[in-house]
């Protein structure tokens, strides 16, 4: 499943909040430099969906498609 997400980096609160259906607004508190933020949003949707999280694409924008893989058993 895909969906889209807005990135707010470097923010004083860590939060998910869902736009649509498929879209969501994503505030952290890392900076956007080496990666960081990446990382971090990665782990707060892993947390939020309980499923692999890859980014697809938007790796230097605000704005990112993101891939949620279902588990495998």
């Amino acid at each position: 499943m895909k969906i889209k997400v807005k990135v707010k980096p470097n923010s004083s609160k860590e939060k998910i909040e869902k736009i649509s259906n498929g879209e969501y607004e994503v505030w952290i508190k890392e900076k956007p430099v080496d990666g960081k933020a990446n990382t971090k949003l990665v782990k707060i949707l892993k947390k939020y969906f309980k499923q692999d999280i890859r980014i697809k694409s938007g790796f230097a924008s605000r704005k990112k498609i993101i891939n949620i893989q279902d588990k495998e058993f």
